[in-house]
């Protein structure tokens, strides 16, 4: 029987993919893609082995990063505390 998992939650909540939210999502697979192309590539040209470990610590190190991101929130924005005087350039 094939397993489905639910993508979509519902109206106003982010998209939402084994624990992974909005823009993470693709963080994630392109985590995982970069440590899968560039163990791929150090495997080509060096040792099969030493690719093998660039694959799966740049990969996991990426996914642990991105995992580290999103527990920040998906909007987070520096809050800079002042008083901020926007000139007015115009002429009229």
């Amino acid at each position: 029987m094939v397993e489905r998992f639910p993508i979509y939650k519902g109206l106003e909540q982010p998209l939402s993919y084994k624990g992974l939210k909005g823009k993470y999502i693709g963080w994630g697979i392109g985590s995982l893609a970069a440590g899968i192309f560039i163990g791929g590539l150090i495997g080509a040209i060096f040792n099969m082995y030493l690719g093998i470990f660039f694959s799966l610590a740049l990969g996991g190190g990426l996914f642990a990063y991105t995992l580290y991101r999103q527990k920040k929130g998906l909007h987070d924005k520096k809050r800079e505390k002042g008083i901020f005087v926007h000139l007015n350039k115009l002429k009229v």
